[in-house]
């Protein structure tokens, strides 16, 4: 599975990873801890659901998520920069956006934005996906996985 050869790869490059999740709800970290050994190289997450805790505990800029709201590319960004530094990881990766019922901050259901922060660098994916509310959740863990793979090929 992908996810083992992620924490294999991690691991024998001697990387620590953190996770910020708020659409996924914890299933990202969920699946990352799923894996025998992750304990070596995950530092910790946070499931920063509400607004308010992305920018208090992750350090998203206040005003970026007023003009903005949360469902934002940058807003990923910052959330896994601010995980990363949150936990002294090398790696760490966000999800955010829409999983429904309803739309929200005038973005459709399906609306989904990753970032993985990495070696001072960030890159983020917008993502347009369809299904029910637990369909959504599932592949955005699933296209997470996927970016930190591709990262860490690089």
């Amino acid at each position: 599975m992908l996810t083992e050869d992620l924490i294999q790869k991690l691991t024998q490059r001697g990387l620590t990873l953190a996770i910020a999740e708020s659409l996924t709800g914890g299933e990202l970290s969920a699946e990352l801890t799923r894996t025998p050994g992750a304990s070596r190289v995950v530092r910790g997450s946070v499931t920063a659901y509400a607004t308010d805790i992305k920018h208090s505990v992750l350090g998203v800029d206040a005003h970026l998520l007023s003009t903005h709201g949360a469902v934002d590319s940058e807003v990923a960004a910052q959330m896994a920069r601010g995980v990363a530094e949150l936990f002294g990881a090398d790696i760490g990766i966000s999800t955010t956006g829409v999983a429904g019922p309803d739309s929200q901050d005038g973005h459709p259901v399906g609306t989904v934005f990753i970032a993985c922060f990495h070696q001072e660098e960030v890159t983020t994916r917008a993502l347009h996906l369809s299904g029910n509310r637990a369909e959504i959740r599932e592949a955005t863990v699933e296209k997470a996985v996927h970016l930190l793979s591709e990262i860490l090929s690089q």
